[in-house]
């Protein structure tokens, strides 16, 4: 029978209104020829790729018999002879359902599938299948349309309008098919509207990979090498039988998955023991799912090329289109994701997020919130009212806004593309009617609308609130639930890249001093430890005020702001004492943590180790980079990319490979750059702790202050705890606390910190003999 156009009044050729067009096809073909003749390899036919993707199990014709009993029970095949099953079979658990080109059924008994309170019994009712497999014990029900998917065994399917796959499925990666041009791929434009930096998903995506790709931009042949890694990579769409690009993959629905009350699911691969309930639609995305990181999609769901994530849970309507949703991820309550990736155990509700590229840990929980253009380092938090990059200062829309590690916007906080942020930054409220350049860390910005003037406080979370970085340390290791954590993540906040910034920051100020013409020998070179006692360990101080008397503490700067009203530090000399303490602290810790995970190591052999040359980085390694939450050296990551370009790196596994190689070298690698850290801040050749003496009194001054740390943690909640307008809104304190509680769990584990800190290092000197 010839193929003919829908016509009107019986009219052949008829072209219908909006130049939309329904072919008329043989009904003998219908399951039949997924594949074009023109994309099959030599020698294959239509199921060369479902019969390397499904499970081959003891399939066999159905018996007259059998035939007989589904004809009897409402069932339709034109052709009884490509319905296939294995034993033990029961025709009685199949109603009312049509098949339709090869369809194989697997064990089928009569058993009930539960899925929490959602019982149902195997089988297939008021369906339709279209080229399927099907697996062991399998419950489909009320489904209008299931064509060409692999579906595991003990799965549950009810109420599904349409689940179908298409030929040139991409399942949310960015390839093309053979066949198709380039201009069908589907990019992702991270960082940049105007698409700069687009990159292309593909299911194994992290945050570094998309650091890779997006932040190199003046590398052509890395971006093109990475290109054609991700289109011709063996695995990435299946099990490394064919390359992404090949036609005809069946869509995959993992053993244990439960998709039910759902509309529209296309194209889409489902993990195991998935769970998805109630979504509008599914389009081009794979869910990555196991059944100890089951994923889970609600109700009202729409999602359209992507990827989710292991154990990430989407709900209550939330949208998704062009997007990366890494691991252990919630998006929920209508958030939108859009262009976007978006790092491990990252939580994101109500908010719109637009053309950014998230590291892992970001929280962002308010419905008038909105994060725009953005590059986030991760551990990051943005309040209600925070609109960060929504409003460019040029005719286009290719301003960006790039912002290190614990990144803070607090409430109705108005940022302006381009503006850079150093690594744990608090940006106070306000609208910030200019572009910014904050290479303080762990500072406090304030627009000063009275003065007219750009206030930036260094050092802002050591001297006032170690409470914030100690607990987001803590809650980004404590809600760190990945089973398998193939993005490696830094959860301190003081390590080799945020040290750096200190150091380069302790620069500028000393620049800004001597412009002002302060005198830099009362405190520049200061031992940050030396005068610390026991009794100082715990002192706090007031927090700061945002506006001072005529003879107010501050330091003229310059470069921070792009405008000519003035720029101003706050607090600089306490700042520059603050940081220096910081960088002991951290060059101490991390020689404890070193010399605690090699205890077959003496200090001699340590200090050799230390004072070693090591490789490709004579001296003090300068250049980190936050690679996706990975913490690198700048130099083992260029060498990567010289890898990656000349093809010895030459697929994702490959790269994923030498990321876990930086990660066995970190702890070696962070140990020298805090021994090389704590000779910069002796100003000597020598360095300072050398002699085991010096080194010994180095550990018990780290001590001090870590019972400083803990002293701060416990007063900034006593404030809360102490505030006489806590108690208003009760009847009375006792009321109180059995509402409110009468301290913090957070507290408690600080102090523990820090005693165990102490023992710690107790036990480090005796197994050295530095008593």
């Amino acid at each position: 029978m010839p193929v003919q156009r829908l016509a009107a009044g019986g009219r052949p050729g008829y072209t219908p209104v909006m130049g939309r067009e329904v072919s008329v096809l043989p009904p003998e073909r219908y399951g039949y020829d997924f594949i074009p003749p023109e994309y099959l390899p030599p020698g294959e036919d239509e199921y060369w790729l479902r019969n390397r993707q499904a499970p081959q199990k003891p399939w066999r014709r159905l018996t007259a018999d059998e035939a007989g009993a589904l004809r009897r029970n409402g069932n339709f095949a034109p052709d009884w002879d490509k319905v296939l099953v294995c034993d033990p079979f029961e025709p009685a658990l199949i109603k009312n359902a049509s098949f339709y080109g090869l369809v194989r059924i697997g064990v089928l008994r009569n058993v009930l599938l539960q899925h929490h309170d959602f019982r149902v019994p195997a089988g297939i009712r008021n369906s339709t299948l279209v080229s399927c497999d099907v697996g062991d014990d399998v419950s489909i029900q009320d489904c209008s349309l299931v064509s060409h998917y692999i579906i595991g065994d003990c799965c549950i399917l009810s109420r599904i309008d349409e689940l179908v796959t298409t030929n040139h499925s991409k399942f949310g990666s960015g390839v093309i098919k053979d066949g198709e041009k380039e201009d069908v791929r589907i990019w992702i434009d991270v960082m940049n509207e105007a698409g700069g930096r687009s990159i292309l998903a593909f299911p194994e995506m992290i945050c570094a990979d998309a650091f890779l790709w997006a932040c190199y931009r003046d590398d052509g042949e890395l971006t093109e090498a990475l290109k054609r890694i991700t289109q011709e990579s063996p695995g990435l769409s299946g099990n490394g039988f064919a390359k992404p690009g090949a036609r005809g993959f069946y869509g995959t629905i993992g053993s244990g998955a439960v998709i039910k009350s759902c509309r529209i699911i296309k194209d889409t691969k489902v993990g195991e023991g998935a769970y998805i309930k109630g979504a509008n639609k599914l389009k081009n995305i794979t869910v990555l799912s196991s059944f100890e990181e089951a994923a889970q999609i609600g109700e009202g769901v729409e999602l359209v090329n992507g990827i989710i994530g292991y154990g990430s849970y989407v709900f209550y309507g939330s949208k998704a289109v062009r997007f990366v949703l890494g691991r252990n991820c919630n998006l929920k309550y209508g958030a939108r994701l859009i262009h976007s990736v978006l790092g491990d155990n990252s939580t994101v509700s109500c908010c719109e997020i637009l053309n950014n590229l998230v590291f892992p840990v970001h929280e962002q929980h308010h419905n008038n919130s909105f994060l725009i253009a953005s590059f986030i380092g991760g551990m990051s938090n943005m309040a209600a009212g925070a609109t960060i990059g929504s409003n460019h200062n040029s005719r286009a829309n290719d301003g960006e806004i790039r912002a290190g590690r614990g990144f803070w916007p607090g409430l109705s906080v108005t940022l302006k593309h381009p503006s850079r942020f150093a690594a744990f930054c608090l940006v106070v409220k306000g609208d910030y009617p200019y572009e910014l350049n904050i290479a303080l860390p762990f500072s406090l910005v304030n627009n000063n609308v009275r003065r007219d003037r750009l206030e930036v406080m260094p050092a802002y979370f050591w001297m006032y609130n170690l409470y914030a970085l100690e607990r987001n340390f803590w809650k980004t290791l404590n809600r760190d639930k990945r089973r398998i954590k193939v993005q490696h993540i830094e959860a301190d906040y003081l390590a080799p890249d945020t040290a750096e910034e200190i150091i380069a920051a302790l620069g500028m100020i000393e620049q800004w001093m001597k412009d002002a013409g302060w005198n830099l020998d009362e405190f520049s070179h200061r031992n940050p430890a030396e005068n610390l006692t026991e009794e100082q360990a715990g002192d706090q101080d007031e927090d700061p005020e945002y506006d001072y008397s005529g003879d107010e503490d501050v330091l003229p700067a310059r470069g921070l702001e792009r405008h000519d009203r003035p720029e101003v530090i706050l607090k600089p000399r306490r700042a520059v004492l603050a940081y220096r303490e910081m960088l002991f602290y951290y060059g101490m810790k991390t020689a404890l943590e070193y010399l605690e995970a090699h205890p077959e190591k003496s200090f001699a052999g340590y200090t050799a180790e230390m004072e070693a040359p090591a490789e490709n980085a004579p001296g003090r390694v300068t250049e980190w980079v936050n690679l996706g939450g990975q913490i690198a050296p700048a130099f083992r990551v260029d060498g990567l990319r010289r890898d990656i370009k000349t093809g010895k790196v030459s697929s994702w596994e490959a790269v994923h490979a030498v990321y876990d190689g930086f990660f066995s070298d970190y702890p070696l690698d962070k140990a020298r750059h805090s021994w090389e850290t704590l000779r910069w801040l002796g100003n000597e050749a020598a360095h300072p702790f050398i002699r085991p003496e010096h080194f010994a009194e180095a550990l018990d001054r780290a001590a001090l202050l870590q019972e400083k740390i803990a002293g701060q943690v416990y007063a900034s909640r006593a404030k809360d705890f102490h505030d006489p307008f806590r108690g208003i809104t009760y009847r009375n304190d006792k009321e109180m606390k059995k509402v409110a509680g009468s301290e913090s769990s957070f507290v408690k584990l600080a102090e523990e910190k820090s005693a165990a800190f102490n023992a710690r290092k107790n036990s480090l000197k005796k197994r050295l003999g530095l008593e």
